[in-house]
């Protein structure tokens, strides 16, 4: 066992992104400009109307985990639904979509969080046709460790035994949710060929090694060994929580303009003119009338979306059930 060195720690400073979201970013800024394969890793919050009204993507995937509250996605394909509490969806860009991504507003006011990350494609995938996969709350193992004391949902990849193995993404990502209570220690295996960052959501202090992470802090580990260890100590006064992502480093060039990434500055060039005539993958675009960009409604939810919290219990109960004939 070689335990992983640590290569910079970065605060994620809070900035307005879309149209009245809050977002902090630690990947796809000045200080860490990408990690391959991670373009970008955003923390979002929004409380109102404001969220992502339509905007394109090429060239990427996007992984979007909701940690608290209920978003709701469409695009032009024609996919569309609601993603709550815990949900995550995989969207792959390829040649090229356009989507929206808008809060469902709470009648308390209460804000939507979640975490997105974008993923940049291996350069011979870079123009598949565009796709969803949703992952619901109710389909991620969860696995306790230390009588309870650390809980970690294996939503892609392997931890403590449990391993969740489909077909979400093009590009190898591990992603693994963690939850510790003051006193407990975590040990993670990671592949030699992915890059590694943990993000730490809330807690105290958690160390690594000898190195340090606060709430809202990004360690971004070297490739230099094959386990990442953690301790957090009995002195803190509230749990942590935490992700630890991982990806297969791609040995490629990186040319991004905004959503839209290639390995040239001439496919950015075609990108933004296809996009501008509706050609060469974005011809949808000509026929295409954004639902939800303009807000989120209950009657879109409960109707169009396919989101109502009562198909979202039916659909569980379907699937608890063909588990358990299993």
């Amino acid at each position: 066992m070689t335990t992983r060195s640590i290569k910079a720690i970065m605060p994620a400073i809070e900035q307005a992104e879309g149209v009245g979201a809050r977002v902090r970013r630690s990947i796809g800024n000045m200080n860490m400009r990408n990690f391959s394969p991670f373009l970008m890793f955003d923390h979002f919050s929004s409380n109102g109307k404001g969220g992502f009204p339509e905007h394109p993507h090429l060239g990427q995937e996007t992984i979007t985990l909701m940690l608290k509250g209920a978003f709701a996605h469409e695009d032009f394909t024609g996919s569309k639904g609601v993603l709550r509490e815990n949900d995550l969806q995989f969207m792959t860009a390829g040649r090229g979509t356009v989507h929206s991504e808008m809060p469902v507003i709470h009648p308390d006011g209460s804000a939507n969080v979640g975490l997105q990350l974008w993923v940049d494609l291996p350069e011979k995938l870079k123009e598949v046709e565009p796709r969803y996969r949703d992952l619901k709350e109710w389909e991620v193992p969860e696995v306790t460790d230390q009588d309870g004391k650390v809980i970690v949902r294996v939503i892609s990849g392997e931890s403590l035994g449990v391993k969740l193995e489909k077909d979400l993404a093009y590009t190898p990502v591990n992603y693994y949710h963690y939850r510790m209570k003051p006193g407990s220690l975590f040990k993670q295996k990671v592949p030699k060929d992915f890059n590694f960052f943990l993000y730490l959501l809330q807690g105290g202090t958690l160390k690594l090694g000898d190195r340090k992470a606060k709430e809202f802090d990004n360690v971004f580990f070297n490739a230099d060994g094959d386990t990442i260890l953690g301790e957090y100590p009995e002195s803190n006064t509230k749990d942590a929580e935490f992700v630890l992502v991982g990806g297969q480093v791609l040995e490629q060039p990186i040319v991004q303009h905004g959503p839209f990434v290639a390995t040239s500055r001439d496919r950015i060039i075609q990108a933004f003119q296809d996009y501008q005539y509706a050609r060469n993958g974005f011809e949808r675009i000509k026929s295409w009338n954004t639902l939800i960009s303009g807000g989120v409604t209950e009657d879109m939810i409960n109707n169009q979306l396919g989101g109502s919290l009562e198909a979202r219990a039916a659909e569980k109960a379907k699937y608890l059930g063909r588990k358990d004939e299993l």
